[in-house]
């Protein structure tokens, strides 16, 4: 997993990045209880890392997928069936991040405009 995030840092995006630490610390399951939070935690700060700041905004990419699993699930089971075939596919995990980063940072805009406290 190391050796693959470091080989790709420069060249891939933070996205996908994230999308794959997410999915292969899950993958490894290196732990009897906590690998979600384990793989959230280290897909943001993979993301944040690889921006070079902390991103900002309420209801976090792990809040959100907190607060619905399935797409979640879905997507780490995308990954699998990649990888059952000998692929790394983490698309459909990049696009579930993708979509949850534009919802945190919409926060941020609407708090910019006034629209929210």
């Amino acid at each position: 997993m190391c050796d693959y995030i470091n080989g790709k840092w420069s060249q891939s995006s933070p996205i996908h990045l994230a999308a794959y630490a997410m999915w292969r610390v899950n993958w490894i399951h290196p732990f009897a209880g906590g690998n979600g939070r384990t793989s959230r935690a280290v897909s943001n700060l993979v993301l944040c890392a690889r921006l070079g700041y902390r991103l900002p905004g309420t209801l976090t990419v792990p809040e959100q997928i907190v607060a619905n699993r399935r797409p979640y699930y879905a997507a780490l089971d995308a990954a699998d069936a990649a990888w059952a075939q000998g692929v790394v596919d983490v698309s459909a995990m990049e696009e579930l991040l993708s979509e949850m980063l534009a919802k945190q940072l919409v926060v941020i805009h609407q708090q910019a405009r006034g629209k929210i406290d």
